[in-house]
């Protein structure tokens, strides 16, 4: 998803992983969202059978969002409630739909509503004209858009399974969540396509798109059911971009764990974002579709998504670096997979960049952001870039193999569900031995990075560093290497030589042994692209 730059700062850590938003009275379980599409309008006609679980005694109503009628026209207007063909008393203010229990219900219960209503989406589905000049209906709901269209939770912690009853002009293709149960031809020129989500999913993942599409089914060596729908003026380009998706799927699987849900395919869209992660059915940008492969680092990322942001989604806005840093993280290690280290190093180095341009203009905002209230202004390089460099550095701290244990076990463990940054780093402790408490703090809950100066000189066997952290904040404490590249010598090998040393104090002085002929001509502080850090490194005076 494309970047927004913000102000904010923080000082906060939220709970244990949930299943429905901080203080919820019921756990909505399964959504039937039954929808009419049609050519001669944008008004959509809608009926919602919302499945609910009762968590508090004595609950009486049931609010679900959804936004109301606007001035110029748009917005959804309810025209009745029922369960079990009974009607149902209700207000629909404030974009908010509050239904009424016949009466107050006790823990446990189910409970299962119908909501009919209509009207035209300002937003949420997004009803345009293709480049090619054709009509698409794509929904496009993060982070909180469900509500434009859809009767619901929109929250991420509320996840539930998601049933698709589309019935659209037959000249269009109906692309949905989870796998596709009925196609039927209704004569007169409309077809009806259903879709089912057996997973649970948040709002902000669950959608539909319809349009013409060329639809391949490329072989998939995994058993995974791989699709690629896009329009079919650029059929030839799309399959030939998308082919890279059963490539990310690959590496991901092999990396992480089993593919979390029914299928996966690629769907050149027209909405909002570059590349949006919808669970099995990714949008991408109409013309993020080349024929150049250039999207394969976007395919890979909202690939990622699937297990981290859709498979285990975070509890709340605060922790979207669970779901942005890590999609962005998997990337840099797919390019380290399929390209080699140093193009995961080229990538870091970039992404380095970005974080402290930010910190410059916003220096008092941290990644764990519990003050900015707008989820579109958390995607910032915060989220992004700087959530994948504490990754990377975490896993230079736990070491590789403790480091991908913990990814694999995270995700066995949450799911299908919802987990909090302190769940993550419980899981990583767990599975390193190590107190992960100070890293935590240091790099997600300060807003600034280390900004190292360092001065050496060499003599007799042996090189000095000085090296004083300059930053306004308290001192860091990290691993720094050292690089110390020698002076050519006749008739002696030119030998690279990186020391580590442990930095954790405002200045330090270290003392590094040389072979006592080696001259140094130069000395680069983390030549392995291990350190999220400014640099600023010459030889004394």
């Amino acid at each position: 998803m494309r970047f927004l730059a913000l102000l904010a700062f923080l000082l906060a850590v939220p709970a244990l992983a949930q299943s429905h938003p901080p203080g919820a009275a019921f756990d909505v379980l399964h959504y039937r969202f039954a929808l009419a599409l049609s050519d001669g309008t944008d008004e959509i006609g809608g009926e919602a059978t919302i499945e609910v679980a009762i968590l508090e005694e004595g609950t009486d109503a049931i609010a679900l969002d959804l936004v109301g009628g606007r001035p110029d026209g748009t917005g959804m207007f309810v025209t009745a409630v029922e369960e079990n063909r009974r009607p149902l008393a209700f207000r629909h203010e404030d974009d908010r739909l509050v239904i009424t229990l016949p009466e107050p219900a006790a823990a446990g219960e189910v409970h299962t509503l119908t909501v009919a209503y209509e009207g035209i989406p300002a937003d949420g589905l997004i009803i345009a004209t293709n480049k090619h000049g054709d009509r698409t209906f794509f929904g496009d709901n993060w982070p909180e858009r469900a509500r434009h269209w859809l009767p619901s939770v929109d929250h991420p912690s509320d996840k539930a399974t998601v049933e698709w009853v589309v019935t659209a002009p037959a000249h269009y293709q109906v692309v949905g969540s989870g796998r596709l149960v009925e196609e039927t031809d209704l004569g007169e020129g409309r077809r009806l396509t259903r879709w089912r989500s057996e997973k649970p999913l948040a709002t902000k993942i669950m959608v539909i798109g319809a349009a013409r599409f060329a639809v391949e089914h490329p072989a998939s060596g995994n058993g995974v059911p791989v699709q690629s729908w896009v329009y079919p003026q650029d059929r030839e380009a799309g399959f030939f971009d998308l082919a890279r998706t059963s490539t990310a799927l690959d590496v991901f699987e092999r990396m992480i764990g089993e593919y979390p849900f029914e299928k996966l395919a690629g769907v050149q869209s027209t909405t909002r974002f570059g590349g949006m992660e919808n669970a099995s059915n990714i949008f991408y940008d109409e013309d993020a579709v080349t024929g150049t492969r250039a999207m394969e680092a976007l395919i890979a990322h909202e690939v990622a998504h699937q297990w981290f942001g859709n498979a285990v989604t975070e509890t709340g806005w605060p922790h979207l670096w669970l779901s942005e840093g890590f999609a962005t993280y998997l990337t840099d290690v797919y390019y380290e997979r399929v390209y080699g280290r140093d193009a995961m190093a080229e990538r870091l180095r970039r992404e380095r960049d970005a974080v402290l341009a930010m910190s410059a203009e916003a220096p008092d905002l941290p990644v764990l952001d519990t003050l900015t209230a707008a989820p579109l202004d958390l995607l910032n390089a915060n989220s992004y870039q700087k959530g994948a460099w504490v990754l990377h550095m975490l896993r230079r701290e736990v070491g590789d193999d403790a480091f991908f244990e913990g990814l694999r076990r995270h995700y066995a463990a949450y799911r299908g569900r919802n987990a909090s940054t302190d769940d993550f780093r419980r899981t990583m402790e767990a599975v390193s031995g190590e107190d992960l408490r100070w890293f935590f703090d240091q790099w997600l809950r300060r807003a600034d990075e280390p900004a190292v100066e360092a001065r050496w000189g060499a003599s007799s066997g042996q090189l000095t560093l000085t090296v004083r952290q300059t930053q306004e904040g308290p001192p860091f404490r990290f691993p720094l290497d050292v690089a110390i590249y020698p002076a050519a010598q006749p008739g002696r090998p030119a030998r690279l030589q990186v020391e580590t040393v442990e930095v954790d104090a405002r200045e330090a002085t270290f003392t590094l042994p040389l072979p006592v002929d080696l001259l140094p001509a130069a000395v680069v502080l983390d030549p392995h692209t291990w350190l999220l850090a400014g640099f600023d490194v010459a030889e004394a005076e």
